[in-house]
Order: structure tokens, then sequence, then C-alpha cells
């Protein structure tokens, strides 16, 4: 492989280890002709915050600006964040797919890894995932904590309405949002009485229609046990802590969010996007655009351009793409 950078850097990362090799080339005289000779050293530090540091301060004095790592698992981020400030940011951090660095057949090694991914490096290779810069990926974290967190308030709100059908009471048949002010005011009666009179649909629905508080009143005519009443009380008590949770994550987002405030409500602007999912772009794809040379590009990158993978007339499958940031 023809040599494009002459000071390099392979990083095999793991859990407990990294493993990195240095190869410097330089170019030497050999009987009237011009030949390379390779100086290779390798180093094995921990992940733990001193020994990366170890590591960031041998890259500085060995003078080495190109460095490549595998994106395989989370094991990287921590290698990446104290990396990415050496030589005060001048330096070229690549975050390669595995797939794309696929070793010769043969034994295998963290050794023989790091040093193949350091003559990838070398020829120039490897291209690198987009990565973001720190403010976005911190606000990344917490736009995709958010989603997770929406999806276990789905959950817990679908555990709750089974329990109420199977009780007997049928809510979700007349109210749009069994979880609105009328449906939570009808399950806290239920928690305190274990049935609904007609005088507690009466009070508890008075923004319903006349009309729909009589098909309620044929809807709810069970009885909940005493032990139903518990668990039901159990289900709502957890419902509103990750509610509460929610509103605590959604503040930190609006803090972390507020430097990127024009961005988003520009983006706000178009239409079918409102401020949450606004964010949640500008924490995926950042603000400069200049990482994705083509609009095709970016497409690509987010998933949303058809792949075509044809070989010999027949399609292939293709393959997922691996998220580089978690």
């Amino acid at each position: 492989m023809q040599t494009i950078l002459h000071n390099c850097c392979g990083l095999d990362v793991h859990k407990d280890s990294v493993v990195a090799c240095i190869l410097k080339t330089s170019d030497v005289s050999v009987d009237g002709g011009n030949s390379e000779e390779v100086e290779k050293e390798i180093r094995v530090f921990g992940t733990f915050p001193n020994p990366l540091k170890e590591l960031k301060d041998w890259l500085e004095s060995e003078g080495c600006h190109h460095v490549a790592m595998e994106s395989t698992g989370v094991y990287w981020h921590p290698v990446y964040d104290v990396l990415e400030s050496a030589f005060g940011g001048d330096i070229a951090l690549l975050v390669v797919n595995a797939r794309h660095m696929r070793n010769v057949p043969g034994k295998k090694t963290d050794i023989k890894d790091a040093e193949w991914i350091a003559k990838l490096l070398r020829a120039g290779l490897l291209s690198g995932s987009f990565i973001p810069p720190h403010e976005i990926r911190e606000l990344r974290q917490l736009t995709r904590y958010r989603k997770t967190i929406v999806q276990d308030i789905t959950v817990q709100k679908n555990r709750i309405e089974k329990t109420l059908q199977s009780a007997g009471f049928k809510l979700s048949s007349f109210l749009s949002d069994i979880f609105g002010v009328s449906g939570r005011n009808l399950m806290n009666v239920l928690v305190k009485k274990g049935q609904l009179s007609r005088d507690d649909i009466e009070i508890e629905t008075k923004r319903i229609s006349a009309e729909k508080k009589d098909d309620i009143k044929r809807a709810v005519t069970g009885l909940l046990t005493k032990q139903q009443r518990d668990f039901l009380k159990l289900q709502l008590k957890r419902l509103d802590a990750e509610l509460s949770h929610l509103n605590e994550v959604e503040r930190s987002i609006t803090k972390l969010s507020a430097a990127f405030q024009d961005d988003i409500e520009r983006l706000d602007t178009v239409p079918g996007i409102a401020k949450i999912a606004a964010t949640a772009i500008i924490a995926e794809v950042g603000t400069d655009m200049s990482k994705f040379p083509t609009p095709e590009q970016f497409c690509s990158w987010a998933g949303v351009s058809p792949g075509d993978n044809m070989s010999a007339g027949k399609k292939k499958a293709p393959e997922s793409p691996t998220e580089t940031h978690t």
C-alpha cells in the first residue's frame, strides 16, 4: 500500500484496554534508489482517565496528528473525548465502521488489529464516521434519552389501560385520552372507592357533553377489589414519577439547546416540524452542514435515501447503518 501519511496511529479499543500502534515512515536511499523505512511502536493503555491522558500525551510527544479507531460498542467514546483536544484540537481523529477495516485472514490479536488500522490509515484508505462537536453530542445524549423515557411512559399507560379493561372499565371507548384531566380524575376516584357512581362521573367530567357522560356511565359499571385498587395506585404512582422525570429531562434539553435557539426556531418554521423535533434534528446532525458535501450524502447518512445493492442481476439486502455516537 502506498504511503500517504508518514506519521499515524491505529487504536484497537476494548473495555479495559487500548492498544496503540504508531507507524512512522521515512524515505531512505538504497543502492541509488528510494525506499521506505518504517518505524513501529506499540503501547497498551488502560481506559481510566489517567491512562487515556497518558495516551494523549504520548501522541503529542510523537507529533502524531492522525489517529483512527473502530466504532465498536461504546468503548471508543471516552477515548475520543480525551483525544479530540490533543494538539489544541489540531488532530485528525477518525472513528471508522468496523466493516471497512476487515483484516486479512490469519491469527487475530489486538496488536495486529492496531497495526492493521494504522497501515490502512497510513495508506489513506479509511474514511471516518460523522462525529458532531462535543456540545452537540451532549445534547444528543439527552434527546435520545428523552425518546426512551417517552417510550417507557407509553408502555406504562398501556399497562394501566390493560388493568382497567380487565376490571370492566372501558374508559378508552369514550375518552380520546384517558390520561387527560377527566380520565385521571375518574381513575383517582377508582383508587379511593373501587367503583364510579353517576354523581362521580358528573363531578369529575365537567367538560364532557351530557351525551358522552351517559355513554361513560354505561361503560364503568365494574368494581375493583382492594388488591386491584392498590395495584392501580402503584401503576399511577409509577406513571407520575416517569412524567416528572420527563419534565426534568426536557428542562435540561431546553438549557443545553439555548445555544442553538436560532437554528431550532428556523427549523420550527418547516411544516410538520415542531420544536421538539427541531431540537432532535440539531442534536443528530449539528449545525455545520459542510460535513456533508452534497444533499444526497446527507440524506444517505440520515437513512432516508433508498439504497441500491445489486450484483449479477440480483439485489442484495443493504447493510444497516452503524450509529456513531449514542
